[in-house]
């Protein structure tokens, strides 16, 4: 039996094993779900043991578990680790989906459900890869260990340490990740850089009360005019960030590099038509796709303080706050940029105004040769399937756990992903077109075989 035969005649057995899975709100970010956590761990490790994996484990960390399962009967072939994670985002807001996020369903060919792309879904193509080569010839082309988490939506703070204690258990000649997307449908790409990331939240404070506008109004420093001077700041009139010492590591774009990024062809007015603006924004010099991929950024996700009911109300507000995060590129140091940005503050901060800053989330930006042999067979492997060989690119997003894996394995990392943009991960409605899990599960076969 061929495997496009094989994948066809299980295909509806194996949707409602997924759908079981997607049943289950991992949600990391939330204690209350702690126990779902450890329900969608258990969940995991049956699948693996069905799929014919060996020694598999459930492996406490300090925070949420690990999945461990391998199979190690390839002596002297390559051994690959698959990662994935098995935690998912929260759900809010929960009134606009169309239908309930833990509740599956399947909609023009397309899989409705939190967590269905990021990551439940592309760590499933894995596991049914693997259990059909098992199934169709007895073993595996190579060694296989697989490595799932359930803490990288809220950064995998447990797994870095996980990674230095199990180094020997997990050590691999190549980590293999399925959780980024396609260009765009039936064209496949390779990511080979992942921006880091640091995050801070800041509290300005003024006096120990809210006042009347009236009484005290231009006598007194107000939170919110001093949270947004210290805010606008942050930028020049270019779009480039105004923090000293901000771009240390960031390396220059090639013309090579540039010429890669022209070959996705990105079309910038598509883009801003599809998100109804009047004109895209950003660092001057740069295209949208080389200032995504390839350019650090420091944004504002919140800001707030003071009245927000309906109505007016004039009062000076005592205390204003803002979230910021930074997606970091090529040697960028998250810890030296926090602390810039924390001491541009500082120095910024109006008289009568009290500061605090919090440090938060912090993670190095990963990147990989493309011409990386292992990374070649894998775009071959998506020419076999798609019909149009893999291109290599660079995501704006970020996994924090990547660089880790690079630093502590020693291995190659190969991002192999089969979402889409279009799919809402992180968002109302997520789904996983049905289209590229059943030719993730050919592709995925397709490279191991070649290995």
């Amino acid at each position: 039996m061929s495997y496009e035969s094989y994948f066809q005649s299980h295909r509806e057995a194996q949707l409602e094993e997924l759908k079981q899975w997607l049943r289950i709100p991992s949600i990391s970010a939330l204690s209350s779900h702690a126990g779902d956590i450890t329900t969608a761990a258990s969940w995991l490790a049956e699948s693996l043991t069905r799929a014919g994996l060996n020694n598999v484990e459930i492996m406490p960390t300090v925070g949420n578990p690990v999945v461990y399962a391998d199979y190690i009967h390839a002596p002297g072939k390559p051994t690959v680790l698959v990662y994935g994670h098995y935690d998912v985002q929260p759900v809010d807001p929960l009134h606009l989906w169309k239908t309930p996020p833990f509740e599956p369903e399947i909609r023009d060919e397309k899989i409705y459900a939190r967590g269905a792309t990021d990551d439940k879904g592309q760590v499933f193509i894995h596991i049914k890869a693997i259990e059909a080569i098992l199934s169709e010839e007895g073993t595996l082309p190579v060694n296989i260990k697989l490595c799932l988490e359930g803490e990288e939506e809220i950064g995998s703070p447990s797994l870095p340490k996980f990674l230095e204690t199990n180094k020997d258990k997990l050590s691999c000649d190549a980590v293999l990740v399925s959780d980024t997307s396609l260009l765009e449908r039936g064209r496949p790409a390779i990511c080979t850089g992942l921006r880091g990331l640091c995050s801070l939240e800041i509290v300005v404070n003024t006096a120990n009360t809210d006042l009347h506008s009236g009484s005290y109004g231009g006598a007194v420093p107000n939170s919110l005019h001093a949270i947004v001077e210290l805010l606008a700041s942050l930028h020049d009139s270019r779009g480039r960030v105004a923090v000293e010492g901000f771009y240390e590591g960031v390396p220059e774009l090639s013309p090579l590099m540039r010429e890669e990024f022209s070959k996705q062809g990105v079309d910038e007015n598509k883009i801003r038509e599809g998100l109804g603006l009047e004109a895209l924004y950003g660092e001057e010099g740069y295209s949208f796709v080389e200032r995504v991929g390839a350019r650090p950024t420091l944004e504002l996700n919140g800001v707030y303080g003071g009245f927000q009911g309906e109505g007016s109300k004039t009062v000076i507000p005592k205390e204003a706050h803002a979230k910021i995060t930074c997606r970091l590129v090529g040697e960028q140091d998250p810890q030296k940029t926090l602390d810039r940005i924390e001491k541009h503050l500082n120095e910024r901060v109006q008289p009568g105004v009290r500061l605090t800053v919090k440090q938060m989330e912090k993670a190095n930006a990963f990147n990989i040769d493309p011409s990386h042999p292992i990374l070649q067979k894998a775009a071959d492997a998506y020419g076999s399937v798609y019909g149009t060989r893999a291109l290599f690119t660079k995501d704006g997003g970020s996994i924090p756990i990547m660089a880790a894996f690079s630093r502590v394995l020693e291995s190659p990392v190969v991002l192999m992903g089969f979402g889409l943009d279009d799919e809402n991960l992180h968002a109302p409605n997520e789904h996983f077109n049905l289209e590229n899990f059943d030719k993730g599960l050919l592709t995925i076969v397709q490279f191991l075989k070649s290995l």
